[in-house]
């Protein structure tokens, strides 16, 4: 996966093969055939596990936060500023062939991973739990749009999060 992630670094998503992985790891195209059964989720599974890696710095930023809105808003925050930092994340902002973000399959594979990441919700406020699958669908689109879709109205960290906090606070559900 390091080898595909550094394919992606260098030369975009269209530049990651089999065989260039495979030559990368110093492994043959049938191991990573084997291992990962098409070259698409070779990338997918690379990016997942670079973006667990980033996670801890996600999950700090989100932990500090008090209510469950708070939450989905530094979340989203935090995760497009890891996107903008980090170079093969940076590619999932590039339209190009074999970027797993346009990949019809990329909302199956990505609403278990925001769905662990939002379950932190229902510690936050129990009353959260029955709207939770609801939730993680409308955070997942609405972070895939605001990472996708940079503009000068919330281009800044604080902008964002006022916009955020404005739509979805009278949306998320309280056990209030």
């Amino acid at each position: 996966m390091d080898a595909t992630l550094d394919l992606i670094a260098s030369d975009g998503f269209e530049g990651v093969t089999i065989a260039a992985a495979a030559h990368g790891a110093g492994v043959t195209r049938q191991t990573v055939y084997s291992n990962f059964g098409s070259r698409e989720e070779l990338v997918s599974q690379a990016i997942a596990g670079l973006a667990v890696e980033v996670l801890g710095g996600i999950h700090s930023r989100s932990n500090a936060t008090d209510t469950a809105c708070e939450y989905v808003v530094e979340l989203i925050v935090a995760g497009r500023a890891a996107v903008r930092a980090h170079p093969v994340l940076a590619t999932l902002l590039q339209a190009e062939r074999g970027n797993p973000v346009f990949d019809t399959g990329m909302m199956s594979r990505a609403k278990p991973v925001a769905r662990e990441l939002l379950a932190p919700l229902v510690e936050r406020d129990p009353g959260v739990e029955s709207s939770l699958d609801d939730i993680v669908e409308i955070a997942l689109r609405l972070a895939l749009s605001v990472i996708l879709f940079d503009d000068d109205a919330v281009h800044a960290d604080d902008d964002l999060r006022r916009f955020l906090t404005r739509w979805l606070l009278p949306a998320m559900p309280s056990s209030s």
